[in-house]
């Protein structure tokens, strides 16, 4: 029997741990193969070829990889802690060591390593003992962001309103170690900790001004009176509303006639019925002419998506692109933090490319291309997308047209999907700068004909300003 180098990792422990070893066990060759096993006793077979792969795992490259990939796989998926226990666990004896796992840590990438786990594994006795659930506690502790980091906020005003203290995690079977941990390493910073404080200082009584989030009305901004018209037109009862005969005297007429057209483009069944997946084709249609008169380029209805704001659609578009455990997303730094956050939750990885703030916070040629090295090439990332926020948020610049072919070309040599974040192309107030779309420089450069792009806008921020009444849409191109 024989198992070929590129067998998956999980399903080789599975095949090694499950075979009868009634006549033979294993011994591993540098080719690249675990081939027939030698002779041994019946009785010892699992136990001995455990060994054997224990024994000959620092001068196999094989194990080496299996490792790696079993170490890839928990920390993109938050799955597999009990198949990198039992990978260390040669003897099956319930328990492992310290020293089994600095042996361990030797093949697996230092940068993957939270640094206070790595120190407490090498400062650790080396006899002590380990089992399962202190494994897990540790892998946690291993592959979080911030291990220092943790909601004590969130916990007291959870006490406080259910007014007593929590079980011990032990007594419930969903708890922090058994719940996602990719979802458990997510952090979104505008809604963490700090708002956490917030809220319950003002439970308190104590006066808080949140400026965490873009959310103009929590801040005193009052509703435009236009779009809660037609709204409250297109959500009554025809006979309440538009076909009152009072309602002259209650709209006026410019809000009654888009009224009629945007109930006209509802059908019947109104606003309480789902619509097609794309949305509403009327409404696409007005996206689609507001695109074509920016860019000066024809868009298509077809390549539209309507969503409920644009955050919901950049969650879509990664939750749809990220498939390995190696997958990688370029973000800018500074960013805004729902990208770590969702490329956390999905268990990919994020490659920061720096803005040059010297510079107005310009984009790079050099520092796309030395990112991008590092990830690809000593860390064995592939690069699946890179997010491009203009204008940007928190910088607030607005990308020249070079800077926009810089990322154009990049994207286009390396094919790599550009994700265009236009959330603020309207909210621009030096009167120097000027908006260009991405699609735009990409339809007009030499060279990216073929570049794969989604853009991102949002009616929520970018039109009216009302952050809770959600609406977004993307665009699709050169993407079938």
């Amino acid at each position: 029997m024989s198992f070929p180098l590129r067998v998956n990792s999980i399903r080789l422990l599975n095949m090694l741990r499950s075979i009868k070893f009634a006549q033979s066990a294993g011994r591993l060759l540098k080719q690249g193969e675990v081939r027939r096993f030698v002779s041994v006793d019946p009785k010892r077979g699992t136990e001995f070829i455990f060994s054997r792969l224990s024994d000959a795992t620092k001068a196999s490259p094989l194990i080496a990889k299996l490792q790696q990939e079993c170490w890839d796989g928990y920390v993109s998926t938050g799955r597999g802690c009990h198949t990198l226990f039992q990978l260390l666990d040669t003897d099956s004896s319930g328990a492992i060591c310290w020293q089994e796992i600095r042996f361990f840590l030797e093949n697996v990438r230092e940068s993957d390593i939270n640094p206070n786990a790595r120190k407490e594994v090498l400062e650790s006795a080396a006899e002590g003992v380990i089992t399962f659930p202190k494994f897990q506690q540790w892998l946690i502790k291993a592959t979080k962001v911030d291990q220092g980091l943790k909601n004590t906020y969130a916990m007291e005003n959870c006490q406080a309103s259910i007014g007593n203290a929590p079980k011990p995690d032990s007594d419930h079977s969903w708890n922090k170690h058994t719940m996602s941990q990719n979802l458990r390493r997510m952090q979104y910073a505008v809604r963490g900790e700090v708002v956490i404080r917030a809220d319950a200082l003002a439970a308190e009584g104590k006066k808080i001004i949140y400026t965490n989030i873009g959310n103009p009305h929590a801040v005193g901004q009052k509703p435009l009176t236009y779009y809660r018209q037609v709204l409250a037109l297109c959500d009554l009862p025809a006979e309440c509303g538009v076909d009152n005969s009072q309602i002259a005297s209650a709209f006026p007429a410019d809000v009654v006639e888009r009224a009629i057209e945007m109930r006209k483009a509802i059908g019947p069944a109104g606003t309480g019925a789902y619509t097609n997946s794309q949305g509403i084709m009327d409404f696409r249609k007005d996206v689609a002419n507001f695109i074509t008169m920016r860019d000066q380029h024809v868009a298509i209805p077809s390549n539209i998506f309507l969503a409920n704001g644009a955050s919901h659609a950049i969650e879509q578009v990664l939750t749809a692109l990220i498939g390995n455990n190696r997958d990688a997303i370029m973000i800018p730094i500074p960013q805004y933090p729902i990208y770590s956050a969702i490329i956390s939750r999905l268990g990919a990885r994020q490659v920061g490319y720096f803005l040059d703030e010297e510079s107005g916070w310009a984009i790079t040629e050099r520092e796309l291309e030395l990112r991008r090295t590092a990830a690809v090439e000593r860390d064995g990332l592939d690069i699946r997308a890179l997010t491009l926020i203009n204008p940007g948020n928190p910088t607030g610049q607005v990308c020249s047209r070079d800077d926009l072919e810089i990322i154009c070309k990049f994207c286009a040599k390396y094919d790599i999907l550009l994700l265009a974040d236009e959330v603020y192309q309207r909210n621009i107030y030096d009167e120097k700068k000027e908006f260009v779309s991405a699609k735009k420089v990409a339809v007009e450069t030499p060279g990216c004909e073929n570049l794969q792009l989604i853009s991102f806008h949002s009616t929520s921020k970018g039109f009216i300003g009302e952050c809770g009444r959600r609406g977004g849409y993307m665009e699709l191109h050169n993407i079938e």
